[in-house]
């Protein structure tokens, strides 16, 4: 068994952050698996709730996820002119960004949900919502899919100019 006490702090800490990155990053994916299974027209009430609770979950974790990755970055990691230097970071901070901003879709839609349901009222999802969020959800998937593949290339110096 490793005694923590023997592992250097710097070390710990390192250790700590990249844990809390992949944590999130598998708390973001499984977040919008879940929603892409259980969107449906006219969801129950329970559904819906889990939905908007699912969606804040993922909201926490993809929030920790990017600052995880800026402690990383910054602190961390290879150093900041290795990630900047090479072209699959900025595609992998494309795709993440790209993923955020189409998750404002079903954040949106999730938050308004919030109205009826406080009244005791179900939020009214056509098959047409339903749909798109089912689209939407699946890109989103498909781009946080990609990122690890990035990651891991990057990781092995792919990208980077030639010295």
């Amino acid at each position: 068994m490793v005694a923590f006490a023997a592992i250097p702090t710097p070390v710990l800490t390192s250790a700590a952050v990249a844990y809390g990155h992949y944590l999130s990053f598998m708390l973001c994916f499984g977040a919008l698996l879940l929603e892409r299974f259980m969107i449906r027209a006219d969801p129950d009430r329970r559904t819906a709730i889990t939905m908007v609770v699912v969606d804040v979950v993922y909201g926490i974790a993809a929030l920790t996820l990017l600052l995880s990755g800026i402690a990383r970055v910054l602190h961390f990691g290879q150093g900041t002119d290795f990630y900047t230097a090479n072209p699959l970071f900025w595609w992998k901070v494309g795709t993440y960004l790209a993923v955020g901003a189409l998750s404002l879709y079903p954040t949106i839609t999730y938050i308004l949900w919030a109205i009826p349901l406080r009244k005791g009222e179900l939020p009214k999802v056509s098959e047409s919502l339903a749909g798109r969020l089912r689209l939407v959800l699946t890109v989103e998937l498909a781009g946080f899919a990609v990122i690890p593949l990035m990651a891991t290339l990057m990781a092995r110096g792919v990208g980077l100019p030639a010295a």
